[in-house]
């Protein structure tokens, strides 16, 4: 496919001075603008509504303090706004705890991140009451998280409201082991790209998996009894002395051992997968298709052309089907809504 001369500014008003992203003429119809939405979300909401003006300072301060002691909240928090912005849109319902919650689903066992959220919420309920959605304050900590991890700090739409309801039967991530056209189609689904599909995955670099979902290409593809033939020989020997056949000890295994092990936001994902070195099927896939495997491409040789597509995706994925105006509501707690908080007399 032949390339556009030079580089095409994907451009939001705010975003301009550092979304650049080149596109191929295959993908040229990617999104170039947040999903749209009949109330959209916008710039500094809470200091526009003198509700809460430091909000942003507020949230930045609490994540910088948890992510000096502990890199890993990066990687977390990231997986926690995937669940729930992924389900049923940006809501905070994955926050909400209770029977048949996506919380308390198995699906969603290994979602970590809580405890951080809560803490930023009661210093905010404090400096500014039933003021700041959860939902808000979920996104404003993966800017930050991941921006501490070495991605750029993109500007983050605010004006979200909380759902008031969360079920476990609404969560429907896809397998590990999808082909590159089943984990496009899901994207699709969402309202998102695929564009949006080989970036966001891109956030593996600072994440780790678990044998369970790779274990199928290591010993046994597709029923064949054998190996996933497009791993390279060295990575399956390795995978296979971490993830032994027949073990009961589900270990987890850094996606990128060079940068994965520092949570450090890098393009090390996509150089993998050109080198058939991927841990999941859809992450190897990846370099297989058209339009995806370009993006591969283009990321694997510029870490500044993932960094700006990655503001992008993330900002894009932070606008799906979120609530607004009288919508939702503020909660309190970000466990309960306000009519199930037990501290709410």
């Amino acid at each position: 496919m032949e390339k556009y001369s030079g580089i095409l500014l994907l451009l939001l008003p705010i975003l301009m001075s550092f979304v650049a992203v080149s596109l191929n003429a295959g993908y040229a119809n990617a999104a170039v603008f947040l999903p749209p939405e009949d109330k959209p979300l916008v710039r500094h909401y809470y200091k526009k509504l003198n509700t809460c003006a430091n909000v942003e300072p507020f949230v930045q301060h609490q994540v910088k303090l948890y992510w000096d002691k502990d890199k890993t909240i990066t990687a977390k928090l990231l997986k926690l706004l995937y669940a729930d912005c992924m389900v049923n849109g940006c809501d905070a319902s994955v926050l909400l705890t209770g029977p048949n919650t996506e919380r308390n689903s198995s699906k969603n066992a290994r979602l970590d991140g809580y405890l951080l959220i809560d803490k930023i919420k009661k210093v905010l309920e404090i400096r500014c009451p039933r003021a700041v959605s959860c939902a808000d304050i979920l996104n404003l900590a993966v800017r930050d998280a991941v921006h501490y991890a070495g991605a750029p700090s993109y500007p983050v739409f605010l004006g979200r409201r909380d759902g008031v309801e969360s079920k476990a039967e609404w969560i429907d991530y896809p397998s590990p082991s999808m082909s590159w056209e089943e984990g496009l189609a899901y994207f699709e689904s969402k309202n998102l790209d695929v564009q949006d599909f080989v970036t966001l995955l891109g956030a593996h670099t600072m994440g780790q998996a678990h044998c369970s979902s790779f274990y199928d290409r290591l010993y046994d593809f597709k029923g064949t009894g054998k190996p996933d033939p497009s791993m390279k020989r060295s990575v399956l020997v390795k995978l296979r002395n971490q993830c032994p056949k027949n073990s009961k000890n589900d270990s987890p295994v850094y996606f990128t051992e060079e940068y994965g092990s520092n949570y450090t936001f890098s393009n090390k994902f996509y150089t993998k997968a050109l080198a058939h070195e991927s841990l999941l099927r859809v992450d190897q896939q990846l370099s297989y298709g058209g339009d995806t495997g370009e993006l591969v491409n283009e990321y694997a040789k510029s870490l500044e052309q993932f960094r700006r597509g990655f503001a992008l995706s993330i900002s894009r994925m932070g606008g799906l089907k979120v609530l607004t105006g009288k919508n939702g509501e503020i909660r309190q707690d970000c466990k309960f809504t306000n009519k199930n908080n037990p501290n709410i007399n």
